[in-house]
């Protein structure tokens, strides 16, 4: 039986990879190298959990795995928290995020496991604003965005986007204008995927820098 859901109680998905070195934060390797770059990739994956389990309950959290969908860690965080994994599936970022979306069963948000900054508060506020919106996004700085939700995904909002450019959110924004929903865009928040980001990682959040 399903537990009741409570208003702004909505599903949350996470994607993200195994921390397999040379195949996950692959453009820190040349700051990190392929160990570095892994383990900053658990520890930040770690920090987005813990982040979401403040402000969403554990029953309403799935992880979708990547690369290694039996990695050990995926396996300690899902007994010790209670959350559910699911392999991602095929495709690019936005089939892969449709596909999360859908499969909550309502409305639901997705995040990746890079954006350090996204807090229990900020996921709670997302979470409450889809009662009054169609969707709601955390517009990164680096053009993409760290959240997307939305009462009922439709594929028009991830297919045929330039996934990995600068021009990802407005591309969104578009989209979403053309189905006539209400957007709104809480705050905007800055994640890790380049060596330049990590001085501002460390200044901000020392203890996930990578260990030499």
């Amino acid at each position: 039986m399903c537990a009741e859901r409570r208003p702004g109680d909505v599903g949350l998905a996470i994607l993200a990879k195994a921390p397999i070195p040379g195949r996950a934060k692959t453009r820190l390797i040349p700051a990190l190298g392929p160990e570095g770059a892994a383990r900053l990739h658990a520890r930040l994956l770690r920090h987005t959990l813990a982040t979401a389990l403040a402000a969403t309950p554990a029953h309403r959290i799935t992880l979708w795995t990547a690369l290694d969908h039996a990695h050990p860690l995926f396996l300690e965080l899902a007994e010790r928290h209670g959350i559910a994994l699911r392999p991602q599936p095929d495709g690019d970022l936005g089939e892969r995020m449709h596909h999360a979306l859908r499969e909550a069963g309502g409305p639901a948000v997705v995040i990746g496991s890079d954006c350090p900054v996204l807090t229990p508060d900020l996921l709670r506020r997302c979470a409450r604003t889809l009662e009054s919106h169609d969707v709601v996004c955390l517009p990164a700085e680096d053009g993409g965005y760290a959240l997307l939700g939305a009462r009922h995904p439709d594929p028009h909002l991830f297919y045929g986007i330039a996934w990995g450019t600068e021009r990802v959110m407005a591309e969104t924004r578009k989209r979403i204008a053309a189905l006539g929903w209400r957007l709104a865009c809480p705050a905007s928040v800055w994640d890790v995927d380049r060596p330049e980001d990590l001085a501002r990682l460390s200044a901000t959040y020392p203890t996930l820098v990578a260990a030499p």
